[in-house]
């Protein structure tokens, strides 16, 4: 009974102690309705609250072919969209994935994603960290909240 005990309370403090170590935060992550065969787009917010850079890397997810991270811009009344290998998520510092910016283009939707639904991905760093994420179908964007990285 001791051995449990001693084990139990070991794997409470190291959860503890991961749940208080400094992380990347995903904040309003959101998708908008698609028709199975097209493509999706995907919008969030990265929050680094370390004191270390990293790099969003891969985006993957079961209901797409495959998951590109792109860039928009605006130059002479045109706007272009330019194919990321990597976005930059800076330390004590955010990324957006907005409509007009980064956003990740949802190639190859293997079902229709209809308001409500949700599509699950796994985004991967380059530190090797990986967050599992869900893309709720919205029909306008949600309202931004007042939220930034709190750096430890």
């Amino acid at each position: 009974m001791k051995l449990f005990g001693a084990l139990a309370l070991t794997l409470t403090l190291a959860a503890s102690a991961q749940a208080a170590q400094p992380q990347i935060t995903v904040v309003l992550p959101w998708t908008r309705p698609a028709v199975a065969g097209t493509n999706g787009v995907g919008y969030m917010t990265l929050n680094n609250e370390t004191k270390a850079a990293d790099t969003l890397v891969k985006v993957e997810s079961p209901l797409a072919g495959r998951i590109e991270m792109h860039s928009m811009s605006m130059a002479g009344g045109v706007m272009s969209m330019a194919h990321q290998d990597r976005v930059a998520v800076p330390a004590c510092g955010e990324v957006a994935f907005a409509p007009g910016a980064y956003h990740l283009m949802l190639i190859g939707l293997t079902r229709t994603v209809k308001p409500g639904d949700q599509i699950p991905a796994t985004l991967t760093f380059a530190s090797g960290r990986k967050i599992k994420i869900v893309l709720p179908a919205l029909i306008k964007a949600p309202e931004p909240l007042d939220h930034h990285p709190a750096c430890r």
